[in-house]
């Protein structure tokens, strides 16, 4: 929702006051040193420059950065000697950049490993194991794989992010912390082993750890405040997946999320809120979504299409979007539309369904078609609402803003 959110300091997106004070410092230099032959640095690589200025002048202890794109040519691997690097479970995207197999992604990937360096991975599929093994023996550093958490080593404690891919997740990251205690000389606060029960203090910060627009619920206050004597009627399940690999884990989550819900409701209508980029491929995103769900016993009732309305947001809370009417490009939205259609044909053709009832629907906008579900969750209270945004981390920031508000 807010570029501040690239930069943290302890766990909270830096103040807006000190983001524009390190944003002009480094924009300021930059602009004197340009001109036609060396120009301003692209997007990214300013948001890189402005994380090492940040993290320098507020003289923090240790900082993490999390590559941008790729990895090998990324903006943030200027750092020569990290104390650690790693590499979360890979799968099928930018693939427009990084290449079309999963050993192509995985060799761009493993060009953050460094000479010296430890170097760890979450579980990966065979053909990506083999590329980051490969670029770890060239340069002479053993690649440790690292096992998902198990939930007796939180003791009687959840992770804070939902999912069962979080355990993957969390195993890495205990690695990393654990790496750098080390290096510090901080071996009392490090875990014993691999199996026992972890450091409270780790388990503290799996527990509470926090990420908006990652399977996340959010009850919509205005409709379910005009209906208070009965279970919430309209509620947002949001994640920002956008690749094959995380529609599955997206439709699991919802399926299991929404099955708890529905224990205390007895009528549900399942509905997809989707965009994605127009670089990602729809055909390997909503298929995997469709029938992980399927599988899963979830089906979804109708699915809407609308586009992001991402390109007018500024810094601060008094930015709007432009006045006036604009024309809208829905072509996109139109063929993510047919693309849905022909799967559920597909789907149909075995079953002796015969469910003439409209099926999808494109919305110009984001408010409208969150004012439509708003109308039909207000004129249906005896039924729930359950709606999945997902396809893109810029649309669910969309919803959640217009949901804040």
């Amino acid at each position: 929702m807010d570029v501040r959110e690239r930069f943290r300091l302890d766990g909270v997106d830096i103040s807006e006051e000190k983001f524009l004070k390190y944003f002009w410092c480094c924009w300021n230099k930059l602009k004197e040193k340009t001109d036609d032959d060396i120009p301003m640095p692209a997007y990214f690589r300013f948001m890189a420059l402005l994380a090492f200025k940040i993290f320098s002048a507020e003289q923090v202890d240790v900082a993490l950065l999390e590559v941008g794109l790729g990895g090998k040519f990324d903006a943030t691997n200027v750092v020569k000697s990290p104390v650690v690097c790693g590499i979360s479970s890979l799968g099928y995207d930018h693939m427009e950049i990084l290449g079309n197999t999963l050993g192509e992604i995985a060799g761009e990937k493993a060009g953050i490993f460094k000479k010296g360096v430890p170097a760890y991975t979450a579980p990966q599929p065979e053909e990506a194991m083999v590329a980051l093994k490969r670029r770890a023996s060239e340069l002479g550093i053993s690649l440790q794989v690292v096992d998902p958490l198990k939930p007796h080593q939180l003791k009687d404690q959840h992770l804070g992010l939902q999912g069962e891919h979080q355990y993957e997740n969390a195993g890495l990251a205990v690695a990393l912390a654990s790496t750098w205690l080390e290096k510090q000389g901080h071996v009392d606060r490090m875990p014993l082993n691999h199996t026992d029960p972890l450091p409270d203090q780790f388990i503290r910060g799996l527990s509470s750890a926090s990420l908006q627009g990652r399977a996340q619920i959010v009850p919509d206050s205005q409709v379910n405040s005009e209906e208070k004597d009965r279970d919430s009627s309209l509620v947002f399940y949001l994640d920002g997946a956008h690749s094959p690999e995380s529609m599955e884990i997206c439709a699991r989550w919802f399926s299991h999320a929404t099955k708890e819900q529905s224990q205390t409701c007895s009528k549900s209508r399942k509905i997809l809120l989707f965009n994605c980029m127009s670089v990602r491929d729809p055909m390997r995103l909503l298929p995997h979504l469709v029938d992980t769900a399927t599988q899963n016993g979830v089906h979804f009732d109708l699915a809407l299409f609308v586009p992001n309305q991402s390109q007018h947001n500024k810094l601060g809370s008094k930015a709007s979007a432009p006045a006036g009417p604009e024309q809208i490009d829905l072509s996109w939205q139109l063929s993510l539309q047919a693309v849905w259609e022909k799967l559920l044909h597909d789907d149909n053709k075995g079953s002796n369904s015969t469910d003439s009832g409209e099926t999808s629907l494109v919305f110009e906008s984001l408010p409208l078609a969150i004012e439509w579900l708003r109308k039909n969750a207000v004129e249906d209270p005896s039924t729930s609402y359950q709606v999945l945004v997902t396809g893109s981390l810029h649309l669910i920031g969309d919803v959640l803003r217009l949901l804040k508000k």
